[in-house]
Protein backbone atom coordinates (compact mmCIF):
# COMPACT_ATOMS: atom_id res chain seq x y z
CA UNK A 1 0.00 0.00 0.00
CA UNK A 2 1.38 3.14 -1.04
CA UNK A 3 0.18 6.75 1.19
CA UNK A 4 -2.80 7.30 3.48
CA UNK A 5 -5.96 8.55 2.53
CA UNK A 6 -6.05 12.41 1.36
CA UNK A 7 -7.39 14.71 4.02
CA UNK A 8 -9.99 15.86 1.14
CA UNK A 9 -11.05 12.57 0.21
CA UNK A 10 -11.97 11.62 3.83
CA UNK A 11 -13.78 15.34 3.80
CA UNK A 12 -15.39 14.59 0.83
CA UNK A 13 -16.74 11.09 2.52
CA UNK A 14 -18.13 12.65 5.34
CA UNK A 15 -19.92 15.12 3.19
CA UNK A 16 -21.19 12.08 1.28
CA UNK A 17 -22.68 10.98 4.52
CA UNK A 18 -20.25 7.91 5.65
CA UNK A 19 -20.85 7.47 9.13
CA UNK A 20 -17.70 7.39 11.74
CA UNK A 21 -18.03 4.93 14.72
CA UNK A 22 -14.39 5.88 16.49
CA UNK A 23 -13.04 2.76 17.85
CA UNK A 24 -9.36 1.71 18.81
CA UNK A 25 -7.33 1.59 15.68
CA UNK A 26 -8.68 4.45 14.51
CA UNK A 27 -6.53 7.71 12.94
CA UNK A 28 -8.21 11.10 12.29
CA UNK A 29 -7.05 14.53 12.36
CA UNK A 30 -8.27 17.83 14.00
CA UNK A 31 -9.87 19.38 10.56
CA UNK A 32 -8.27 22.89 11.58
CA UNK A 33 -5.60 25.21 9.83
CA UNK A 34 -3.13 24.57 12.52
CA UNK A 35 -3.54 21.10 13.34
CA UNK A 36 -4.29 18.86 9.66
CA UNK A 37 -0.99 17.70 9.40
CA UNK A 38 -1.60 16.00 12.88
CA UNK A 39 -2.75 12.87 12.53
CA UNK A 40 -4.10 10.92 15.71
CA UNK A 41 -5.23 7.40 16.55
CA UNK A 42 -7.50 5.91 18.53
CA UNK A 43 -5.92 4.21 21.92
CA UNK A 44 -7.13 2.29 24.65
CA UNK A 45 -3.71 2.57 25.80
CA UNK A 46 -0.72 4.96 25.46
CA UNK A 47 2.59 3.37 25.69
CA UNK A 48 5.89 5.62 25.79
CA UNK A 49 9.86 4.54 25.46
CA UNK A 50 11.78 6.05 28.33
CA UNK A 51 15.73 6.35 28.48
CA UNK A 52 16.37 6.11 32.63
CA UNK A 53 20.03 5.42 33.48
CA UNK A 54 20.89 3.55 30.03
CA UNK A 55 17.91 1.19 30.09
CA UNK A 56 14.81 1.75 27.54
CA UNK A 57 11.81 1.48 29.11
CA UNK A 58 7.99 0.86 27.86
CA UNK A 59 5.63 3.88 30.25
CA UNK A 60 1.96 2.83 30.38
CA UNK A 61 0.30 6.30 30.28
CA UNK A 62 -2.79 7.96 29.94
CA UNK A 63 -3.17 10.89 27.24
CA UNK A 64 0.22 12.80 26.25
CA UNK A 65 -1.88 14.71 24.36
CA UNK A 66 -2.00 17.29 27.20
CA UNK A 67 -3.23 20.83 25.05
CA UNK A 68 -5.69 19.13 23.88
CA UNK A 69 -8.50 17.58 26.54
CA UNK A 70 -11.16 16.92 24.27
CA UNK A 71 -12.55 17.33 20.48
CA UNK A 72 -16.11 16.56 19.88
CA UNK A 73 -16.51 14.58 16.54
CA UNK A 74 -17.54 17.31 14.17
CA UNK A 75 -14.09 18.56 14.59
CA UNK A 76 -12.18 15.34 14.20
CA UNK A 77 -12.07 14.15 10.66
CA UNK A 78 -11.82 9.90 10.37
CA UNK A 79 -8.96 8.92 7.91
CA UNK A 80 -10.38 5.26 7.36
CA UNK A 81 -7.85 2.69 6.89
CA UNK A 82 -7.63 0.12 4.20
CA UNK A 83 -9.68 -2.19 5.83
CA UNK A 84 -12.44 -0.07 6.57
CA UNK A 85 -12.65 1.32 3.12
CA UNK A 86 -12.92 -2.26 1.75
CA UNK A 87 -16.18 -3.23 4.26
CA UNK A 88 -17.23 0.48 3.05
CA UNK A 89 -17.41 -1.06 -0.14
CA UNK A 90 -19.09 -4.54 0.74
CA UNK A 91 -19.91 -7.00 -1.99
CA UNK A 92 -19.79 -4.62 -4.40
CA UNK A 93 -15.58 -5.17 -4.52
CA UNK A 94 -15.39 -7.46 -6.91
CA UNK A 95 -10.96 -7.66 -7.29
CA UNK A 96 -8.23 -5.20 -6.67
CA UNK A 97 -4.32 -5.99 -8.16
CA UNK A 98 -1.27 -4.39 -8.33
CA UNK A 99 -1.13 -1.72 -11.43
CA UNK A 100 1.71 -0.14 -13.36
CA UNK A 101 -0.04 3.21 -11.72
CA UNK A 102 -0.59 2.14 -8.27
CA UNK A 103 -3.45 0.17 -7.64
CA UNK A 104 -6.57 -1.21 -10.00
CA UNK A 105 -9.77 -1.54 -8.32
CA UNK A 106 -13.13 -3.27 -9.39
CA UNK A 107 -16.33 -2.51 -8.47
CA UNK A 108 -19.80 -2.91 -9.25
CA UNK A 109 -22.17 0.30 -9.58
CA UNK A 110 -25.93 -1.77 -9.97
CA UNK A 111 -24.91 -3.88 -12.56
CA UNK A 112 -22.78 -2.16 -14.39
CA UNK A 113 -18.69 -3.16 -13.17
CA UNK A 114 -16.20 -0.08 -12.64
CA UNK A 115 -12.38 -0.01 -12.64
CA UNK A 116 -10.40 2.86 -10.88
CA UNK A 117 -6.55 3.22 -10.24
CA UNK A 118 -4.94 5.46 -8.03
CA UNK A 119 -1.59 5.44 -6.46
CA UNK A 120 -3.02 4.54 -3.18
CA UNK A 121 -5.31 1.81 -2.30
CA UNK A 122 -6.70 3.46 0.30
CA UNK A 123 -7.47 6.33 -2.06
CA UNK A 124 -9.07 4.12 -4.81
CA UNK A 125 -11.39 2.56 -2.46
CA UNK A 126 -12.23 6.08 -1.37
CA UNK A 127 -12.89 7.14 -4.73
CA UNK A 128 -14.94 3.95 -5.42
CA UNK A 129 -17.35 4.77 -2.76
CA UNK A 130 -17.79 8.00 -3.77
CA UNK A 131 -19.39 7.18 -6.99
CA UNK A 132 -21.57 5.11 -5.33
CA UNK A 133 -24.07 8.04 -5.67
CA UNK A 134 -26.32 6.97 -3.15
CA UNK A 135 -26.11 3.16 -3.53
CA UNK A 136 -24.66 2.42 -0.54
Amino acid sequence: MVGMLTVQLARDLAAAGVLWQPQAGDRFIIDAELLTGEVFWISDLTVEVYHYEGQSLLGFNGTTEWALDAVTLDQALWLPREDQLRELLGDRLLWVAPAAQGWEVRYTVGDAPRTLTDLSLECAYARAILSLDGSR
